[in-house]
């Protein structure tokens, strides 16, 4: 028999913290985790979180294997993975009827529940008696969703599945417009039970689109009816919303340590490095104390002048939270990580060594993660008025299963047993880096060939709609009529994406459909939708603009191509020249005059 190497050691080690801190409250029917012993019920985005230790130990077995065993436990913790996934997935299939209202309402009555019977997989609270409209949770499990896909796992099994999902990307598309609970449940600062729009929401919600774009969600045993499609204008909204909040976190909350998860793993959803900055710097600044952070500024949660028998607050009563906030010990395992992804040595050293300091030792010395550290009631005056100088005791869940996950995740990478890659099969730590500058393919077609004649006589070479067969060419209508047979599934009467128009960056790409390649010209070519399209002042105005705005949104692999066709409306009116306006833009477009743009 062979002996084990030190690693094999190691991760054994890890191999029982795992099994007595997260998958002892994993069911066995269902796979959900429960919150505690004595809290039964499942959180979406806790669920998610604390499965993450489990998935990237299964890695670091399958990767360190010394023998068979290692293979066998490799296999056993990814399928404990594979049945929390898939436990959710049920969980939310059994309000299939909510996300089909939720679609065209955006109400907060019509959103996916926040939390589960661990058990039965059933809701545990009415749609009105809890803020269950929290985008970032269900945007959280697509895109971890995603990325367990892509690193080997297989979570969807049927076309059935596919099209839930397919109608979930539909779910929170438009999260840069929906107010929600947020992370914390509780909606605007106050906590009167008002929704408001969450930078953390929105960002996650980015980075999921991002995510399952393209993706199949059978790996590689699929085909294109298995692959998730997403349009690229809802992404950019996305992002625009995000890059205009930050570092804010919404309109009550000036900074939120939430964030974390926003600008470093695991959604990397924003792309100007120095925005990252600014915002972990002001969460640091602002939120860090000596045992974690603080959620935000003034938050009540399980301080002693909470009132634990109301929901909400009194409007005047954030003042009494003010410097005795409960600090977060989960948000130190957020900055390891972010080290990690950053190459920082001396911040991983620096927030390993302060996690270490404020771990509970439990049974057979185990380290376990509280939920938080409070102030001790007869403390309060004296930090009030000396700001982090009171020693905090524990309280809450001990161990808090979303914390205890990423602290096992993040040792896992410190110590080389996973890396970074492995737990970003999908390379979004990359979306910092410098990306190359954009060129614009402008395709000008001819409505016809007197129009091809006339261009011609003006010494243009442009081809007519015809000439480029095998492409069709089709208006952006078409393309939206399209869309909205995504996901359409008759067994679960799930309708697809509501009809919307498809903006520039959708109509911007070639289109392989039913083996027949379209391109789509743009909205505002279109005289059916938008009847300023008569006007050729303004139709060469927008193309100037959307020009500008594809050299600066497009994120897409390749070039976009804008297909601009030149129609009977752009010629003169006796019909014998085509319009200066027109004419003149397309001389400049042959002449690279549009910076970055190119016919």
């Amino acid at each position: 028999m062979r002996s084990r190497s030190n690693s094999g050691v190691r991760l054994d080690g890890y191999a029982r913290l795992v099994q007595q801190t997260i998958l002892c409250y994993q069911n066995p029917v269902t796979g959900l985790l429960s919150a505690s012993h004595d809290q039964k019920d499942a959180w979406v985005r806790d669920n998610i979180y604390s499965i993450l230790a489990v998935w990237g130990l299964g890695m670091a077995y399958r990767k360190n294997a010394d023998r068979d065993e290692d293979k066998a436990k490799a296999y056993e913790l990814e399928q404990n993975v594979v049945k929390l996934m898939r436990g959710l997935l049920h969980c939310m299939m059994r309000q299939v009827d909510k996300v089909e209202k939720f679609k065209h309402t955006q109400s907060t009555k019509d959103s996916l529940h926040a939390k589960y019977n661990t058990a039965t997989c059933s809701t545990v609270v009415g749609d009105d008696q809890w803020g269950h409209l929290q985008v970032d949770a269900t945007s959280l499990f697509l895109l971890f969703l995603a990325q367990m896909t892509a690193s080997g796992l297989r979570i969807i099994f049927t076309l059935d599945e596919v099209a839930f999902i397919q109608n979930l990307v539909f779910y929170i598309e438009a999260a840069y417009k929906v107010a929600d609970y947020g992370m914390w449940e509780r909606g605007d600062k106050t906590n009167q039970g008002i929704p408001e729009l969450n930078a953390s929401s929105v960002g996650m919600a980015k980075a999921a689109l991002e995510a399952i774009d393209e993706l199949d969600l059978f790996g590689a045993h699929g085909g294109r009816k298995s692959v998730i499609h997403v349009l690229p204008d809802e992404v950019e909204h996305c992002q625009s919303i995000l890059f205009s909040m930050l570092p804010r976190a919404s309109t009550s909350k000036e900074i939120d340590a939430g964030l974390l998860s926003i600008i470093s793993f695991p959604a990397f959803a924003v792309e100007d490095v120095n925005l990252v900055n600014v915002t972990k710097n002001e969460i640091i600044s602002k939120l860090q104390g000596r045992y974690g952070c603080c959620r935000f500024l003034r938050d009540g949660y399980k301080t002693p002048r909470e009132d634990p028998h109301r929901l909400h607050y009194d409007p005047a009563e954030l003042k009494l939270f003010e410097n005795i906030e409960c600090e977060w010990p989960v948000f130190w395992t957020y900055l390891i990580i972010d080290g990690i992804f950053n190459g920082d040595a001396v911040q991983v050293q620096e927030y390993r060594e302060a996690l270490e300091g404020i771990l509970i030792r439990g049974k057979d010395g185990i380290h376990l993660v509280p939920e938080l550290y409070a102030i001790p009631p007869d403390k309060v005056d004296e930090e009030y008025k000396n700001p982090h100088t009171v020693d905090r005791i524990p309280l809450g869940k001990l161990p808090h299963l979303w914390g205890q996950s990423l602290y096992i995740l993040s040792s896992l990478l410190a110590e080389g047993f996973l890396a970074p890659g492995e737990i970003d099969p999908l390379n979004r730590r990359f979306s910092t880096s410098v990306k190359p500058d954009v060129v614009v393919q402008v395709a000008v077609l001819a409505e016809n060939s007197h129009i091809k004649r006339l261009f011609r006589q003006h010494g243009v070479n442009v081809q007519s709609i015809a000439d480029v067969h095998p492409i069709r060419v089709q208006p952006g209508r078409i393309l939206s009529h399209i869309y909205a047979k995504l996901g359409r599934n008759k067994n679960m009467k799930l309708s697809g994406r509501p009809y919307r128009h498809i903006g520039v960056l959708g109509t911007s790409k070639l289109y392989v459909i039913r083996n027949q390649i379209f391109t789509f010209t743009p909205q505002f070519t279109d005289q059916h939708h938008f009847y300023l399209a008569l006007d050729n002042e303004m139709i060469v105005e927008m193309l100037r603009i959307e020009l500008a705005y594809l050299c600066t949104c497009w994120r897409m692999t390749g070039r976009p191509t804008l297909t601009f066709p030149v129609t009977h409306t752009m010629l003169t009116n006796d019909g014998s020249d085509i319009h200066p306006a027109v004419l003149s833009t397309i001389r400049k477009l042959e002449d690279g005059y549009f910076g970055g743009a190119s016919s």
